[in-house]
């Protein structure tokens, strides 16, 4: 089964000079301190590795760049921020937030995506850094790519105006919204706190603190058809909301970690398994990144040439 929700190629980079990053500390609860025998880079490595063999096992077309840290850019392995793939042959360039994010963009990541897809046109916002804009690509937004939807988090990684901008430009109706953890710290990243599949949608409503845009958003899942699996704080903690549907060879996988599915209830996997199969990834070197499984994929919604 091919979905449009969910592509069946992706670009992961594999990082040799992965830490968790001071620059992004600052407004990111999910980063953590690493407490591997091994060094960050090396266990960060390994488990980057194991998830890219997982994934092809289960019939995901894999791109695979390695990042060996000349730059300074300790959270490449997470290239879902910096570029997005639309239908149609459109591809997205973002602006960072942090400096040290803004040097993971990379020419010959688009020129590879330019060789083996069709590819139109390349729209670039990365020059609105100098108007210290951003917009974190799909961790600032969650696409509906169905639906033509992008749920937003308000937040410093995500500018209103070039949200604007980008979903006028790719045809998404923005529906932003404020959202804050258990501890009243505000959500940096929308893909952490939801994520879309064929059928179904994982987020975390309580997070949401208006009561009216709560249930805006709990209907407009609903009216694309799909059933809403209501995740907990606690549950999003374990990085549950930050998962991605790919298209395997046997049909529809869902990408998510291995914290993550053990953070799930029986009936939440039940749910999901009615339309995908969970592929568990174990990325707790990754996860103290403050990002987790799909943080670390972009995807592909390109045709082949």
């Amino acid at each position: 089964m091919q979905s449009l929700q969910a592509p069946s190629a992706v670009v992961m980079i594999r990082p040799h000079a992965f830490t968790s990053n001071p620059e992004t500390q600052g407004d990111n609860a999910f980063q953590t301190l690493a407490t591997h025998t091994a060094t960050p880079s090396d266990a960060a490595r390994a488990e980057h590795d194991k998830a890219v063999a997982q994934l092809r096992d289960a019939g995901v077309r894999v791109h695979v760049f390695d990042d060996h840290g000349d730059l300074d850019t300790p959270d490449s392995v997470f290239p879902n921020n910096w570029f997005s793939t639309h239908p149609g042959g459109h591809v997205a360039i973002y602006p960072m937030f942090v400096p040290s994010r803004r040097r993971e963009r990379r020419a010959d990541v688009i020129e590879v995506l330019k060789q083996e897809y069709r590819v139109q046109d390349v729209i670039d916002y990365s020059g609105l850094e100098q108007d210290k804009l951003a917009l974190e690509g799909t961790g600032a937004m969650v696409l509906d790519h169905i639906g033509r939807v992008a749920y937003t988090v308000k937040s410093n990684r995500a500018d209103p105006v070039l949200l604007e901008r980008f979903c006028t430009h790719f045809n998404y109706e923005p529906i932003v919204f404020e959202a804050k953890d258990a501890e009243g710290r505000d959500v940096y990243h929308t893909n952490v706190l939801m994520g879309i599949g064929t059928n179904y949608a994982l987020i975390c409503l309580d997070m949401i603190t208006d009561l009216e845009r709560r249930a805006t958003v709990k209907a407009r899942l609903e009216e694309s058809g799909r059933t809403v699996i209501d995740l907990s704080h606690e549950q999003i903690a374990e990085f549950a909301g930050n998962a991605i549907e790919l298209s395997g060879r046997d049909g529809l996988v869902l990408a998510l970690s291995s914290r993550a599915l053990a953070a799930l209830t029986p009936k939440q996997i039940t749910t999901i398994e009615a339309s995908a199969t969970p592929l568990p990834l174990s990325v707790p070197t990754i996860e103290t990144a403050g990002g987790s499984v799909r943080c670390m994929i972009a995807g592909i919604h390109l045709s082949r040439r």
